[in-house]
C-alpha cells in the first residue's frame, strides 16, 4: 500500500513538470550516435522524483534496471541505434553527394 502509494505520488510529480533537464542533441549534428540519452536522462529523472519520496522505491528501481533482461534489451537497443545512426550518417552523406553534383553541378 505504502509503495504503491509512493509510486503514484513519483508518477504525479513526474507527469505534472516538464522535462527541461533533457537535452538531447539534434539527429542532425554531427555526433548523432548518442539517440538513447533522451531515455537515460528521463530514466534518471524518474529515479531522482522516486527517490525524494521513498528512497526504498527508488532502490527497488535500480534493482529492476539491473536485472538480466532489462540489461540485455538495453545493449541491443544500443547497438542497434548505433548501426542505425551509421546508416543514416552514410545516407545523409550520399543524400548530399548527390545534391552537390546532379542538383548544383558541382
Amino acid at each position: 500500500m505504502l509503495q504503491s502509494r509512493a509510486l503514484l505520488i513519483a508518477l504525479i510529480l513526474l507527469f505534472s513538470t516538464a522535462l527541461p533537464e533533457v537535452h538531447s542533441k539534434a539527429i542532425f549534428e554531427k555526433d548523432r550516435r548518442d539517440w538513447l540519452v533522451v531515455p537515460d536522462a528521463i530514466a534518471a529523472y524518474i529515479y531522482e522524483a522516486v527517490n525524494k519520496v521513498s528512497p526504498r522505491v527508488a532502490q527497488l528501481l535500480v534493482d529492476a534496471a539491473q536485472i538480466q533482461p532489462v540489461v540485455v534489451t538495453r545493449n541491443f537497443l544500443i547497438k542497434e541505434t548505433t548501426k542505425l545512426s551509421i546508416l543514416a550518417e552514410q545516407l545523409m552523406e550520399k543524400i548530399k553527394n548527390l545534391w552537390y553534383t546532379r542538383v548544383l553541378g558541382y
